[in-house]
């Protein structure tokens, strides 16, 4: 029997069972809408508020600056899309940012929006002072990404934050691959963040933004006057409850994961690169503890992960969002890597659930099928290249 081994938890991770336990006995029991004034409505309420404080406990937020929505994609569209407003000033992002940063700024400059993007070059992100050097008279907001998602190198959030507090520019942080992976404080000078909870093993389909209290918001939802008039719409409660389990779960369980993650994270890129030549790591700044991005030299990636896949092993040629097309990452050309080395390039990520086990059968089956695909050895009885 194939052993499988999910090594793409940046793309999603497996759902909690302990987090389902909580969402079944909400859709059980959970019948009003939370904004009904019966009480049936006045428990759904209950729930909903009591998942708010908990997520604003776990950021030392106020539970008025979180609002629920349906995930990472729709927290940056509302966080740039109603921060920026109708003031259509200069913004600052980079060349490496996520699909739904990217493409939404690409949106807005389209639409006549001045835009710098920063090169952050092989080490995988832009620095502090690239940041201050784009800054102009009328720069109205700065877009970042705390961990990239393909390579999970880390920007100097305190610093770059720093910058824009003395510079009064609103600074907006998509901390999706950031959540779970390592202690998150919330610097000085960031004014709003956005989170996915289908990345911290809680259901698809909701997330939260934190706003910083005060801050000039035109909400992207228009509707009723849920979340706080941020943003209209009946609340997914069963979600917002197993988003709220899930951070739970994140409070209990670190900082024993993170060290846990970056461990076998490191024994897998050891692993691979003591036993295969031309093995090359992509993006050199520091990095969260689970994902590791390797280019193979003389191999075709999507083969590669179509041939993983075969043996039990998820793993991805980057974001999910960004799939679909037999191109190199956007990402990691953007970086400045050789596209046969960005065609070349898997994405490994850990959760807090991949196991030593898994790390050593990873490497041993990544060793054995490059060398295959390197034309270097024969294929073994239980690994066949056929089909």
């Amino acid at each position: 029997m194939i052993q499988r081994i999910y090594l793409d938890n940046n793309a999603s991770t497996a759902l909690d069972p302990r987090v389902l336990q909580k969402m079944v006995e909400c859709l059980s029991t959970s019948v009003g809408n939370p904004s009904s004034i019966h009480s049936y409505g006045q428990a759904s309420r209950a729930q909903l508020v009591q998942a708010r404080h908990t997520v604003a406990a776990f950021l030392k937020a106020k539970p008025e600056e979180i609002v629920f929505t349906s995930g990472g994609t729709e927290g940056i569209n509302m966080l740039i899309r109603g921060m920026l407003g109708k003031k259509n000033g200069h913004v600052i992002s980079s060349n490496v940012e996520h699909a739904c940063i990217f493409n939404t700024l690409v949106s807005l400059e389209n639409e006549g929006t001045p835009l710098t993007w920063l090169k952050a070059g092989l080490f995988g992100s832009i620095t502090p002072q690239q940041v201050q050097q784009a800054i102009r008279n009328d720069t109205r907001l700065l877009v970042l990404t705390a961990v990239n998602s393909e390579t999970g190198v880390k920007i100097d959030l305190p610093a770059i934050a720093a910058i824009a507090a003395k510079a009064q520019i609103p600074l907006i942080v998509d901390g999706v691959a950031w959540l779970g992976k390592e202690p998150l404080t919330i610097p000085l000078g960031v004014t709003a963040l956005c989170f996915s909870a289908h990345k911290i093993h809680g259901p698809k389909g909701v997330g939260f933004v934190w706003i910083k209290k005060g801050t000039s918001f035109i909400p992207l939802l228009t509707g009723g006057p849920q979340e706080n008039s941020k943003r209209g719409g009946t609340e997914n409660l069963a979600g917002i409850v197993g988003l709220a389990q899930a951070i739970h779960l994140l409070s209990e369980e670190a900082p024993q994961s993170h060290l846990r993650m970056q461990i076998l994270r490191d024994r897998l890129e050891k692993g691979i690169q003591s036993s295969l030549a031309g093995v090359s790591l992509n993006g050199l700044g520091v990095r969260a503890p689970n994902v590791s991005n390797l280019s193979f030299e003389g191999v075709e990636g999507e083969t590669l992960i179509a041939l993983l896949d075969r043996q039990g092993i998820a793993v991805s040629h980057g974001s999910a969002c960004a799939s679909g097309a037999l191109e190199p990452s956007r990402i990691l050309t953007s970086m400045g890597i050789d596209t046969k080395l960005a065609a070349s390039a898997i994405r490994f990520s850990l959760s807090r659930y991949t196991t030593e086990a898994e790390i050593e059968a990873t490497i041993e089956i990544v060793r054995h099928l490059v060398l295959q695909l390197r034309g270097l050895t024969k294929p073994k009885n239980h690994i066949s290249l056929a089909d």
